[in-house]
């Protein structure tokens, strides 16, 4: 099975450029690609300075026109789609992810742990944490949804890995330095692939600024980084994994990570 992420720059405000920067990314990759990963609010971009700001760059799933191109793409290049959405329902703003398939199926998770001032414009995501099954000529492959700030809480990747996640994706607006070294533990505690998609560049709006530290990485369930992208790379990165790998949950002979939790002393 080939995986991979998408790291590029959204323009904030201007979903318009970013699908025509997904598209040519996108375009320019002749690496076969089965499931890719693109950053958190990909069509929106993230520097919000009010509610009604981020409503106006928000779209409705699935009738949005950045998930509308998602379906397109998904279906020429045959290719499993996660990206991080804006997204609008009713009079509410989630920060969400959508997973859309080449038969044209479109899962939707939303983010549960906000960061910062996602407080001020997002509700706290409902969906819970849930796992999709994708399929194709590699078989069929469970994968889990977690956006950004999830990764600190080891209980969201946790969770995943207990619902039968075999590569758990990761879209994300990363201006912390930490969760690149952490996806090494997230990966190895839980016998799973992973693969962190960020963003990259500089957003200004009212006087505010944040740097997105990009470097975008693809983990195996043994703590090998796959693949490891810059901090201002605007690229496609596509690695090859065996999923069958995150089925075994034997760190050695007599230790399995499922198996052996101590449940009746702990919850999760």
């Amino acid at each position: 099975m080939f995986t991979g992420y998408l790291q590029f720059k959204p323009k904030l405000f201007d979903a318009e450029y970013n699908i025509n920067a997904v598209n040519s990314l996108i375009g320019n990759n002749h690496q076969k690609c089965d499931l890719l990963v693109m950053p958190e609010l990909a069509n929106s971009g993230y520097l919000f300075s009010s509610a009604q700001e981020a409503f106006d760059a928000s779209e409705k799933i699935p009738d949005g026109k950045f998930c509308t191109n998602l379906f397109n793409l998904a279906e020429k290049y045959n290719t499993n789609i996660v990206s991080g959405i804006n997204e609008r329902a009713g009079d509410k703003l989630y920060n969400s992810a959508v997973l859309v398939t080449p038969a044209g199926d479109c899962f939707v998770y939303r983010k549960t742990h906000l960061f910062l001032e996602e407080k001020l414009w997002f509700t706290p995501g409902d969906t819970g944490l849930n796992v999709f099954e994708i399929n194709g000529d590699f078989g069929k492959v469970k994968t889990g949804i977690m956006i950004c700030f999830d990764w600190i809480f080891p209980e969201a990747a946790r969770t995943l890995a207990l619902k039968g996640a075999q590569v758990i994706t990761h879209p994300s607006n990363l201006v912390l330095q930490y969760c690149q070294k952490a996806m090494f533990s997230r990966a190895v505690e839980n016998r799973v692939y992973t693969i962190t998609a960020n963003r990259t560049g500089r957003e200004t709006n009212s006087g505010k600024e944040l740097f997105f530290t990009g470097s975008s990485v693809i983990v195996d369930p043994k703590g090998n980084y796959l693949s490891s992208a810059g901090e201002s790379d605007e690229l496609i990165s596509v690695v090859e994994i065996d999923p069958s790998l995150a089925l075994d949950k034997n760190v050695t002979t007599m230790n399995d990570i499922i198996k052996d939790r101590r449940t009746d002393l702990y919850n999760l």
